[in-house]
């Protein structure tokens, strides 16, 4: 049996971990919050993250990352973005004593100012063939939705093909299939950007338009996505599958999705920091829009979708106000 260690304590690392553990992997789950950790040791429930969920085997649980990480064989990411930075320096100094293990990220978004996605500031904390052999894991997939069996499919995206086989194995079940995927930046992108698209989806519900709006948004959003994936060395086939398309669809489907809640309730008239502070987990699109607008400006991007997102968050614009000027824009051709 092979020590796993997850960073994030979460619903959607605690539903990870979960299925680590019924593949008879020894799992130790890492988090900040004492009260969270000792109901897990305790109980073996996550009840701050997820409701009516019970670990189907025994898994640790604990605040202190040099026990999490001792002597284990993988590392698996699923901490907000903004806090990759700060854990991975903590980690560097950790890993000669924990076997070289191999590092899977399962966190979607972009960090601000930067603009990088999590495998470029793993790859400025760590040696480049630590970050050469990193397995990315996305799809379509609420936390809640998998941890009752839900059927989920993934991607698994690595450079290093043997590492990304390795990881579909470890996380196959009869409810989870995933499939192995050679272009982790474009899964990391998808998984990324498709967020502040859900925030979109979430405003459009908001203000009560239904089917067909959300139709439109997704169609024209996963070209959005895309364009930015492509310039920035994502592969195009990458963004109508599981971490593109997909994702899109069960983000911005779904009140599971933290961020079509979020924004509906901005439409609604909700202040941003009430929003983001009472929603009990981080709102990843919230940051990851900041990023896709620079982004937009600084690669001449034409992203009205996004950017108006942007506008909302960041110069209070009216959702309404928003969506009148999208439907005015110009007449142009669908596809250039």
């Amino acid at each position: 049996m092979k020590k796993i260690t997850v960073l994030g304590s979460g619903s959607w690392g605690s539903t990870l971990a979960n299925i680590l553990a019924e593949n008879d992997y020894q799992v130790c789950l890492y988090g900040i919050e004492e009260d969270v950790a000792a109901e897990i040791n305790k109980s073996q429930t996550n009840s701050k993250y997820l409701d009516n969920f019970k670990f189907s085997k025994p898994i640790t649980a604990t605040t202190d990352l040099a026990e999490a990480v001792k002597e284990t064989s993988g590392i698996l990411f699923v901490i907000p973005t903004a806090a990759i930075a700060s854990v991975s320096k903590q980690l560097k100094p950790l890993l000669p004593t924990a076997n070289n293990p191999i590092l899977i990220s399962a966190t979607k978004g972009i960090e601000p100012g930067t603009k990088r996605i999590v495998s470029q500031i793993l790859e400025q904390e760590f040696e480049k063939e630590v970050v050469d052999n990193l397995v990315v894991v996305s799809g379509p997939s609420h936390a809640e939705n998998a941890s009752q069996k839900d059927l989920t499919t993934l991607s698994v995206a690595s450079y290093n093909e043997e590492n990304a086989k390795t990881v579909q194995k470890m996380f196959t079940r009869d409810y989870v299939r995933l499939y192995t995927n050679s272009d982790p930046i474009g899964v990391e992108v998808g998984g990324a950007i498709k967020n502040v698209l859900a925030l979109a989806a979430g405003m459009i519900a908001g203000k009560g338009y239904e089917i067909n709006a959300l139709a439109a948004l997704i169609t024209r959003g996963i070209r959005e996505l895309a364009l930015v994936g492509e310039a920035l060395g994502g592969q195009k086939e990458t963004f109508y599958g599981l971490s593109g398309i997909g994702d899109l669809i069960v983000t911005a489907s779904s009140s599971n999705s933290r961020n079509w809640r979020a924004g509906k309730q901005l439409a609604e008239g909700q202040n941003l920091d009430d929003v983001v502070n009472n929603m009990g987990m981080v709102v990843e699109g919230v940051k990851t829009a900041q990023a896709v607008h620079e982004l937009a400006e600084e690669l001449k991007l034409d992203l009205p979708i996004s950017e108006a997102v942007y506008r909302v968050l960041y110069e209070q614009t009216k959702v309404e106000d928003e969506i009148t000027n999208m439907m005015h824009r110009p007449l142009k051709r669908e596809f250039q």
